[in-house]
């Protein structure tokens, strides 16, 4: 099983940016784009028929019909994604998008653009490493993505 990663976003630059930034963990784990939320629908179907785990969701939030917040919300009461991290990557939510991404997506992160590349790489590590530890998969299958000090403290507090 590998551990999943979907990048939700309407423009196709900031998409190949996106994924450019995070390629070095492209090979350690599944990583997903979708241009709209019906296109992220069929891929979290595509995620579970394959028998892996959608682990983050990286959403921009203005997008054509429903919105990245929206997504998230939906996300969040769905039983088997509930659990993935959700940030939010994006330059025009307003206060009240992000208070509900908050409040009703338990939004974990929110990233500005334009983005710095290592603090997207961190975020996304941290993301990572807080899903396998609140999911209670084995931090040792997945070190390359996790933030290795936090994965050895988790398999120390397992043991």
């Amino acid at each position: 099983m590998k551990l999943a990663v979907l990048i939700l976003e309407d423009e196709p630059e900031v998409r190949d940016a996106l994924e450019r930034d995070l390629i070095d963990l492209a090979r350690h784990v599944r990583l997903e784009t979708a241009e709209d939320v019906e296109d992220a629908r069929e891929v979290l179907a595509e995620i579970e028929r394959d028998g892996d785990e959608l682990a983050l969701a990286l959403c921009d939030h203005r997008m054509p019909g429903t919105t990245g917040v929206e997504f998230l919300v939906e996300m969040m009461n769905d039983p088997v994604h509930c659990h993935a991290r959700k940030v939010l990557v994006t330059g025009q939510a307003d206060l009240s998008d992000t208070v509900r991404a908050v409040n009703e997506a338990d939004l974990d992160h929110y990233i500005a653009k334009p983005w710095n590349v290592e603090e997207l790489r961190e975020v996304v590590r941290r993301m990572l490493t807080d899903y396998v530890e609140i999911t209670g998969l084995d931090p040792m299958h997945y070190m390359a993505v996790l933030d290795k000090v936090r994965a050895m403290e988790i398999i120390k507090e397992r043991s």
